[in-house]
C-alpha cells in the first residue's frame, strides 16, 4: 500500500495467534523499517537502538537490562516500527501544505498523516485561511508568545505534554508554565496510568512501582493484569521467559487472550525460531471487563479466612504490624465480600480462583503487574488499592522480587511527571524551584486533561500548547474536544510528524517541527545528549545518531527556551540561552531541585545511567502516618443494562498509540480493516447479531445523551462474556468526557457501556 494512500476497509479474518514474535516479527519489523527509509539508515538506528550509548527507544518504557547483559539487537518489532517511522526519509515541505487544504488533511486516515514523513519548517494557519503557510522561527515564537502576553490570566492557557518528551525538555516546560505563574500542566499519564498514581500515593506514599527487572526475573509469581505485553511492550516478554527458567510462575488476567501471554517465541534464541518458544502463562483468567477488584477481595479474603484456621502461618505478621496500618478495619471489611458478588463480577469459577490462590500460597515473592485494563474504569483507583492490600498481607512490598508494577506505556511518561509536568505537584516540589529560582510558583491547582478539554470548550482557556503527542486523538469525547480545540485563539504544537490535531485548529494555529530522538543535536557548546527514566526507575541517556531531517529544526528544548525568552522576558530572569545552549546546565538545575538526582550528568553518562532511589524498598512509607495502608474498597462492578455490553477500546499490534502502521492486529487474526468491534459468539446470538454484520456502535451515558461511531464490522471472537473489544482513536467518540475514574479523573475507555444497532449507511 502507497503511503499516499488511504486504507481501505477489506476485512479478512484469521483464527487468533496462540503465540508472538518469532521469525515473522522480525520480518514485519524490516518490512516496515526499509519500506520508510534506507538500509543504511535502517541498520544505524537498530544497531543503536536500546544500547548504553544509543537512542532510547521512543515507544514504550519497559526497561534495558544493564550494560554486558544487552543483545546486539535491544528490540523488539514496534521498537524498530517505531524508531524508524520517525527516522522516515520521506518528507512534509511547505509545498505539501500548498497542495492540501486543512480541510482535505482532515478528512484523511490517522495513518495517511503519519505515512507523510517528518515535518521540516515551521507552519502557521492565519485566522480565517484554509491552509497553512510557511512562518520563520522568530514570528512563529512571537506570535506564540504574543497570545501568552495577551491573556487575562496565565490560567487561560494550557501546556500538555505527551511521554515522547525528554528530562531536560520536560524540567524547563514546567520551569517556563510556573514562571509564566499556571499550574496548568496536562500530561498523557491523565489519560493513562493516573490511577496507578492516585492509589499507590494513598496507600505507598509514592506513585512509582517499586520493582526492578531483576526482580521480575527472580519473583515466584507474577501476575499479569488487563495488559497486553505482546503488543504494547513486547521486551517484557523477554523478562518474562527468564522468570519461568528461574522456576517462577505467570497467571495472565485478561478479558481477551492475548497470544505473547500464551507462548513466546523469542526471535534471539534457537527455541524462538525453530522451537515452540515458552508458555509464558501458567494460568489464565478469562475474567470479565471490570472484575478484577472482586477477584483480588476474593484472594484476600481467601488469605485471611487461611490464617483464621491456622494462625501464623498465612500472613506477614512482623510486616503488617511494622509496617502498615488499618489493617483491623481492612480484614474485617474484606470478610464480608460474599462469592455470588464474585462470581458475578468475574466471571470466574470458584475452582478457577483456587487454583491461583494456591500459586500465592506456594510463593514467597509476588508481583503484581498491571497496565490500563485497571486504571481507566470508573473503579481503577480502588481496584488498585486493593491489590496493594492483596501484596501487604503477605509482604510482598519492598522484598526482592515482590512489588507493585504498574507498566507505562510510553518512553519516559514517567520520567516527565518526575521533572515536574504536574497539574498537582507538592509543595515541597515548589518551595525547591523557588529556592533555585528566585521566583515564587503557584500553588492553586492547574487542570488536568479532561478539565483542560472542557476549560477550552467553556472559553475559560484559549491557548493552548502540546509538546509531542496527539492531544486531539488521545482524548476522550472526540467531537467535545475537536469543538474545544475549535474555540482556542491559538493551537500550537511541537511535533515531528503530522498527525490530526494538526487538523483541528484554532483561530490562529502553529506547526512548530521539532528533532526527534534519532537525530544528532547540535548547540552552541556541542553535541548534547538527553535523558529518560522508564518504567522501573531506571534514568539513562539518549544520543541521536542521524542527521536532522531538515536545517529548519529546533530541539525541543530551543523551542521552548526561545519561547519563555519572548514571553517572560527578564521576569524572573532565568538563564534561557544558557539551556539552551548546554544542556548540562538544566542537569545541573535539576540536581538541585528534584531528589535523587545528585550529580546527574556525571552519573548519567555512565553505561546505563542510575536508578532513583524507591523509598518504599528500604519499607519506609511517605505517607501521613509513615506507614504502608490498608484500605476498604467498596465491592463494585460494572452496570451494564440488558442488551448492552462493556467495550474496552484498545491499540491493535500494528499501532503506536494513536498512530495505526499497518491496517492489521496479527495476532487477533484481523486484517485490512480497523472498524471492526470483538464480540463473544455467545453474546452475538443473545443480541440477533451475526458474524460480520455492519453495525453502529452506540454508547449511553446517565444524563441520557448518546454517542455513535458508525459502520463496524462485527467479529465473533473469545471475548469474555458480556464485554466488546475495539480499537481507538476511532472509538474515543463513544467514552463521555464526563466518564471517569473516581478520584483519578482518568478516562474510563475499558468501560464503555454500548449496544450495537445496525448500520444507518451500511458501506
Amino acid at each position: 500500500m502507497s503511503s499516499n494512500e488511504d486504507p481501505s476497509d477489506n476485512l479478512s479474518v484469521t483464527p487468533p495467534k496462540t503465540w508472538a514474535t518469532g521469525v515473522p516479527a522480525v520480518t514485519h519489523a524490516l518490512e516496515y523499517s526499509l519500506g520508510q527509509t534506507s538500509v543504511r539508515r535502517t541498520a544505524l538506528t537498530l544497531l543503536n537502538i536500546n544500547q548504553a550509548k544509543g537512542i532510547d527507544c521512543p515507544g514504550c518504557a519497559w526497561p534495558e537490562p544493564a550494560p554486558g547483559k544487552r543483545h546486539m539487537n535491544e528490540y523488539c518489532e514496534n521498537g524498530a516500527k517505531h524508531i524508524n517511522d520517525e527516522a522516515t526519509s520521506h518528507r512534509v515541505t511547505a509545498d505539501f501544505f500548498r497542495e492540501h487544504s486543512i480541510a482535505e488533511l482532515d478528512g484523511k486516515s490517522d495513518y495517511w498523516l503519519n505515512q507523510q514523513g517528518r515535518l521540516t519548517e515551521p507552519m502557521v494557519k492565519r485566522p480565517g485561511a484554509t491552509h497553512y503557510e510557511p512562518i520563520g522561527w522568530d514570528e512563529a515564537l512571537g506570535l506564540l508568545a504574543g497570545e501568552l502576553k495577551a491573556l487575562a490570566s496565565p490560567d487561560e492557557a494550557l501546556f500538555y505534554v505527551s511521554g515522547r518528551l525528554n528530562n531536560e525538555a520536560a524540567f524547563l516546560l514546567q520551569l517556563f508554565a510556573r514562571a509564566y505563574g499556571t499550574n496548568n500542566l496536562p500530561d498523557c499519564s491523565n489519560l493513562c496510568h493516573e490511577s496507578s498514581g492516585a492509589a499507590m500515593q494513598e496507600t505507598l506514599g509514592t506513585g512509582k512501582g517499586s520493582v526492578s527487572l531483576d526482580d521480575i526475573h527472580t519473583s515466584d509469581l507474577i501476575f499479569v493484569v488487563g495488559q497486553n505485553p505482546g503488543t504494547n511492550h513486547p521486551r517484557m516478554l523477554s523478562a518474562l521467559e527468564e522468570t519461568k527458567r528461574n522456576g517462577g510462575q505467570v497467571v495472565a488476567v485478561n478479558t481477551l487472550p492475548e497470544a505473547g501471554l500464551m507462548r513466546f517465541k523469542h526471535p534471539q534464541r534457537p527455541r524462538g525460531v525453530i522451537g515452540r518458544g515458552t508458555t509464558i502463562a501458567d494460568q489464565f483468567l478469562h475474567i470479565r471487563a471490570g472484575g478484577d477488584l472482586a477477584l483480588f477481595q476474593a484472594l484476600n479474603r481467601m488469605l485471611l479466612e487461611a490464617e483464621d484456621a491456622a494462625p501464623g502461618t498465612v500472613l506477614d505478621h512482623e510486616f503488617i504490624q511494622a509496617h502498615t496500618t488499618g489493617f483491623a478495619d481492612f480484614a474485617e471489611h474484606a470478610r464480608k465480600i460474599s462469592w455470588e458478588d464474585i462470581r458475578e463480577a468475574t466471571g470466574l469459577s470458584r475452582e478457577e480462583i483456587q487454583a491461583v490462590y494456591e500459586r500465592v500460597l506456594r510463593s514467597r515473592k509476588v508481583i503484581v503487574c498491571w497496565a490500563m485494563g485497571l486504571t481507566q474504569h470508573k473503579h481503577g483507583v480502588p481496584t488498585i488499592r486493593e491489590v496493594v492490600n492483596f501484596l501487604m498481607l503477605r509482604g510482598n512490598i519492598g522484598r526482592p522480587g515482590a512489588g507493585v508494577c504498574p507498566v507505562r506505556g510510553h518512553s519516559n511518561v514517567q520520567g516527565d511527571r518526575t521533572m515536574g509536568v504536574w497539574e498537582r505537584m507538592p509543595q515541597r516540589f515548589l518551595d525547591a524551584l523557588e529556592r533555585e529560582f528566585g521566583f515564587t510558583p503557584p500553588t492553586r491547582h492547574g487542570l488536568d486533561a479532561v478539565n483542560g478539554i472542557r476549560a477550552m470548550y467553556e472559553d475559560r482557556a484559549k491557548v493552548f500548547l502540546g509538546v509531542a503527542g496527539n492531544f486531539v486523538r488521545a482524548t476522550p469525547d472526540s467531537a467535545v474536544t475537536e469543538e474545544a480545540m475549535r474555540k482556542c485563539r491559538l493551537t500550537a504544537h511541537i511535533s515531528t510528524k503530522l498527525n490530526r490535531s494538526h487538523t483541528v485548529c484554532g483561530d490562529t494555529a502553529l506547526i512548530l517541527p521539532t528533532l526527534g530522538r534519532s537525530d544528532r543535536d547540535v548547540q552552541a557548546t556541542g553535541e548534547q545528549f538527553i535523558t529518560v527514566e522508564d518504567s522501573m526507575s531506571e534514568v539513562h541517556a539518549s544520543r541521536g545518531k542521524l542527521p536532522p531531517a531538515s536545517p529548519h529544526l529546533l530541539s525541543e528544548v530551543a523551542i521552548i527556551s526561545r519561547l519563555a525568552r519572548r514571553t517572560l522576558g527578564q521576569k524572573p530572569a532565568l538563564p534561557w540561552e544558557d539551556f539552551e545552549a548546554d544542556y548540562g546546565t538544566i542537569r545541573d538545575r535539576i540536581s538541585r531541585v528534584v531528589p535523587g538526582f545528585d550529580d546527574f550528568t556525571t552519573r548519567v553518562a555512565e553505561p546505563g545511567g542510575f536508578r532513583l532511589p524507591n523509598p518504599v524498598n528500604s519499607q519506609v512509607f511517605p505517607t501521613p502516618s509513615g506507614k504502608a495502608v490498608f484500605t476498604c474498597n467498596a465491592f463494585t462492578m460494572p452496570d451494564v443494562p440488558k442488551g448492552h455490553l462493556l467495550l474496552q477500546t484498545l491499540r491493535s499490534h500494528d499501532q503506536w498509540n494513536t498512530i495505526p502502521y499497518a491496517p492489521n492486529d496479527r495476532y487477533r487474526g484481523i486484517h485490512n480493516a480497523r472498524r471492526v468491534v470483538l464480540v463473544n459468539p455467545a453474546d452475538l446470538e443473545a443480541l440477533g447479531i451475526t458474524d460480520r454484520d455492519e453495525v453502529d456502535l452506540v454508547s449511553i451515558w446517565r444524563d441520557g445523551t448518546e454517542r455513535r461511531a458508525e459502520n463496524f464490522r462485527v467479529v465473533g471472537y473469545p471475548a469474555s462474556r458480556g464485554s466488546a473489544a475495539s480499537y481507538y482513536p476511532e472509538t474515543n467518540v463513544l467514552v463521555p468526557l464526563d466518564s471517569v475514574a473516581d478520584i483519578s479523573n482518568c478516562p474510563t475507555s475499558k468501560g464503555v457501556v454500548v449496544r450495537l444497532e445496525p448500520a444507518r449507511t451500511a458501506g
